[in-house]
């Protein structure tokens, strides 16, 4: 016998995802699915909600499952697969914790720093891959959300090296990584505006801030496992090669173009969390007894248990689409912001209405619904905003309003 991932009997055909789901993602969905609900439900349950950090053991295990390296080539040291892949693995990861499901985002090749010899590019890139050189990406400020455009972190060059000064809020896993990529202006560029932008990365000893930089842990109300920081540098020194894409890159074009596999990957994590409250809600629906029958044998409960299984299926096969079009085609922002905009969303929904089924008993944290409620809530801000991706879907339908048709 076997069973459909609400505990249902189904026939075996491997036919839930004609078309998109090969026998080769099938087998990588059912291990991702086993070591999330085996390795990373049972670390999320017990350290989410004393705000612990992400186990360096689970980490470890990710590793060796090549979680970290799944887009990085094999000859590097990855698994060499895809954006499809990589969401697959996302939401199930995201179905244990979200904040597992998002770390495996902080491993990259390093192959485009063209500045750094070959023999150091092939070493950080095979570690990342193992998850041994994970990086946080500073690029927010105080005064700069969803306008990085208006970054005003300066790097000014001196002798072979950059100093950094200025100030970046939402930086998470500052402390943890291994590096931080820090979205600075450029002093004396000849560009102006967005083109004066660089990613530069500062290298530094895990656990640890670098020199020269001062932090903030944020207080937050989820996305736990790490530390969110707000960051002070103030005449940070980092080579002169430390720049990602070399002198001629445009950083704020690269930051921008890196969106949209992260917002098909936040939209898996959402889909993940949605998930998860669902099975969890439908599993409790059978237990929960008043008026001498299962709350699940109430109409109201089962009719929302279905709406609310259509949506999550719906921006599952919105996400499939995406993610097959990009490793296809490469950019389609428009598409990505919609599986991101529809996505969430519906997480933050159902998620609520999961609680709601859960009753006085969802708003205490001994159940994990509260967590992916929480979470849920989250992934309609980072990424770039609900708002924003309306805006990018409604400019490529419409072209640019009046107001900003003369903007770069």
């Amino acid at each position: 016998m076997v069973l459909d991932r609400y505990g249902n009997e189904k026939d075996n055909d491997n036919n839930d995802n004609p078309g998109y789901m090969t026998e080769e993602r099938l087998m990588i969905q059912e291990a991702a699915r086993n070591f999330s609900m085996k390795e990373v439900l049972p670390v999320a349950n017990e350290l989410d909600p004393i705000q612990g950090d992400i186990p360096m053991d689970l980490r470890r295990k990710m590793g060796e499952m090549g979680y970290f390296g799944i887009r990085i080539p094999q000859e590097y040291g990855g698994m060499g697969l895809g954006v499809f892949e990589y969401c697959i693995i996302a939401e199930e990861l995201s179905r244990g914790w979200m904040s597992v499901a998002s770390i495996i985002a902080r491993s990259g090749g390093m192959m485009s720093m063209s500045a750094w010899p070959m023999e150091k590019r092939l070493e950080y890139t095979r570690k990342a891959a193992k998850g041994e050189f994970l990086a946080a990406a500073a690029l927010s400020e105080p005064d700069v959300g969803s306008d990085l455009a208006g970054v005003s972190c300066r790097a000014v060059l001196d002798g072979d090296e950059w100093v950094i000064t200025g100030n970046k809020y939402w930086c998470t896993f500052a402390d943890g990584s291994d590096y931080i990529s820090v979205l600075c202006r450029i002093d004396g560029a000849k560009e102006s505006g967005y083109k004066a932008l660089k990613s530069i990365i500062v290298e530094k000893p895990r656990g640890e801030l670098p020199n020269n930089c001062k932090g903030s842990e944020i207080p937050k109300i989820g996305y736990f496992g790490w530390k969110t920081w707000e960051l002070a540098f103030d005449g940070c020194r980092v080579p002169k090669e430390n720049i990602i894409g070399g002198q001629q890159s445009e950083g704020f074009k690269n930051t921008v173009s890196g969106l949209e596999v992260a917002r098909a990957h936040t939209a898996a994590r959402a889909i993940g969390l949605a998930r998860g409250a669902l099975e969890d809600a439908i599993a409790y629906s059978k237990q929960r007894v008043q008026f001498k029958q299962p709350i699940s044998d109430f109409q109201e409960t089962r009719f929302k248990l279905a709406r609310m299984a259509s949506e999550i299926e719906a921006a599952r096969q919105l996400m499939y689409h995406v993610c097959h079009e990009l490793d296809t085609k490469g950019r389609c922002d428009k598409e990505t912001s919609m599986v991101k905009w529809f996505a969430t969303e519906m997480a933050e929904r159902v998620t609520s209405n999961c609680l709601q089924i859960f009753g006085g008993a969802g708003y205490t944290k001994l159940h994990a619904i509260e967590r992916y409620w929480r979470d849920a809530r989250l992934t309609k801000i980072f990424e770039g905003t609900s708002e924003i991706q309306l805006r990018i879907i409604s400019d490529r339908m419409l072209g640019r309003p009046t107001n900003r048709q003369n903007q770069s």
